[in-house]
């Protein structure tokens, strides 16, 4: 049997170990730290990552120009029309019902293949719509003038068709359908007064410069007016009307341009802010009906109007999070696609008669009970946690087109379709370079978009304004109500 260890040595030996063991627990308190750091890196760097995601994902939506969609499918459908049940509505030009010339197409005397005699056979038609040589119609007026025996004044007469009585170097004037023509070009169609005007001398043969075309515009929106007047109190007293705002340039300064839409109209506003006053602005703070809009915070301040928050845009903020959703994150946001599907689904079958009004408002207040039950959860993920606080906040706005399925649409899809031509005009010019250009702008495009849903010619609109020496409303079918006429 070994002796033990002297109390010198065993003492020097437990020294030892708590110095090691000291050292190892500096290394691992070291290593811990190292640990915290890394991993408050790696938040601070998620975050980020998140907020660039987000942000990637927003202006991808913004883009009106085509984008990619993704990666090419393998196999890809092959373009144009599919056979058998699959071709689509079968159509074709229509034969003319007025023909303005007939031209014989004689046989030949030989057969341009072996020289053979020609026997004569049946006749077939073919028809050719073409555009005639066209050059510009020039009108003199001839203005008489006198004065009035009574009291002196000066009397001039007046044509119908005249678009002002200025003379002298301002004699020589754009008529009312070339002035009209350019303004459903430039804020119909989106066409440059550049690209206008050298389309007048191409086509036309009329030699007009860009700064005509801009004046001329001015002064036809200046005759616009009060047809615009009439689209705003119109609007005002509609029972649904669904807003929306992009970006616009004037002068090179960020401003707003505002579209408002109901099935009949369109009103475009450029105002140089975003909130609740501008919207005001157009639609009157007490406005009273239903707008069918985005989560923007300051239609929410419009406490005499109903809502219905556009289910369009939480479906696809659902779907960008079940994507981007680590594990189980993504479980709320696919509950939430699935009610408001399920309320889509609804508001069809009460549309095709599936549905009774009565079983419609037990199935609607179903839903807003399982949604009530589903935003008193408790989620985690940062992103799960926004939409979360968005979704109570839109709660009561969330199934409102279900209470009037015909009148109140889910999405704020006609204020998406009316500002469409904006951003593909803002596209092209990058908005207005003055506020009478802006000003201009949201006057025509109004009338324009306005006239297209009633299916009238924007061009026969713009005219009739042009060439009225008094103040003029265009009579828009249920818009522009008597009383809103000048006297």
């Amino acid at each position: 049997m070994s002796a033990p260890p002297s109390p010198r040595r065993a003492g020097a030996a437990f020294r030892n170990g708590r110095r090691r063991t000291c050292r190892r627990c500096r290394a691992l308190e070291q290593d811990n730290e190292a640990l915290r750091l890394e991993v408050r890196k790696l938040k601070a760097q998620n975050r980020c990552l998140e907020r660039q995601l987000e942000r990637t994902l927003r202006a991808g939506k913004r883009q009106a120009a085509p984008f990619s969609k993704g990666e090419p499918k393998s196999r890809p459908r092959r373009p144009g029309r599919r056979p058998g049940a699959d071709y689509g509505p079968r159509a074709r030009r229509p034969v003319p019902s007025q023909v303005d010339e007939i031209l014989e197409v004689p046989l030949p005397e030989r057969c341009p293949g072996c020289g053979g005699p020609v026997e004569p056979g049946e006749v077939s038609e073919q028809y050719q719509t073409e555009i005639p040589p066209l050059r510009p119609h020039v009108t003199c007026f001839r203005i008489h003038r006198g004065t009035c025996s009574r009291c002196g004044r000066a009397v001039r007469g007046r044509h119908s068709r005249q678009t002002s009585d200025a003379v002298g170097a301002a004699a020589s004037q754009l008529g009312p359908r070339a002035v009209a023509l350019a303004a459903q070009l430039n804020k119909g169609l989106g066409l440059s007064f550049d690209k206008c005007s050298d389309l007048y001398a191409t086509a036309f043969g009329l030699q007009v410069s860009r700064s005509g075309l801009c004046q001329a515009l001015h002064r036809l929106a200046g005759a616009a007016e009060p047809t615009y007047d009439a689209l705003v109190a119109a609007l005002r007293a509609a029972p649904v009307v669904s807003p929306d705002e992009t970006g616009w340039k004037v002068g090179g300064e960020l401003v707003w341009l505002w579209a408002f839409a109901t099935p009949d109209l369109s009103v475009y506003a450029i105002q140089d802010g975003r909130g609740f006053e501008q919207a005001a602005g157009v639609l009157g703070a007490d406005f009273a009906g239903t707008l069918i809009r985005d989560g923007w915070a300051p239609y929410r301040r419009f406490h005499e109007a109903s809502h219905q928050s556009c289910l369009a845009h939480l479906l696809r903020r659902s779907h960008e999070l079940i994507d981007a959703a680590l594990a189980g994150a993504a479980r709320f946001p696919h509950a939430v696609r699935r009610i408001l599907q399920k309320g889509l689904d609804l508001r069809d079958r009460y549309l095709s008669g599936g549905v009774s009004a009565h079983g419609l408002a037990v199935a609607t207040g179903r839903l807003e009970a399982q949604m009530d039950r589903l935003l008193q959860c408790n989620v985690a993920y940062p992103p799960n946690v926004r939409f979360l606080n968005h979704l109570v906040r839109e709660q009561p706005y969330l199934f409102t087109f279900l209470h009037d399925p015909v009148a109140v649409e889910a999405t704020n899809w006609w204020s998406e379709q009316a500002i469409r031509p904006a951003v593909v005009t803002r596209k092209v010019s990058g908005g207005n370079r003055t506020w009478p250009g802006a000003l201009t702008q949201q006057v025509l495009a109004s009338v324009h978009a306005t006239a297209r849903k009633q299916g009238l010619s924007p061009i026969e609109a713009f005219a009739e304004l042009y060439c009225s020496p008094e103040p003029l409303v265009i009579p828009f079918p249920g818009i522009a109500p008597p009383q809103l006429q000048p006297p």
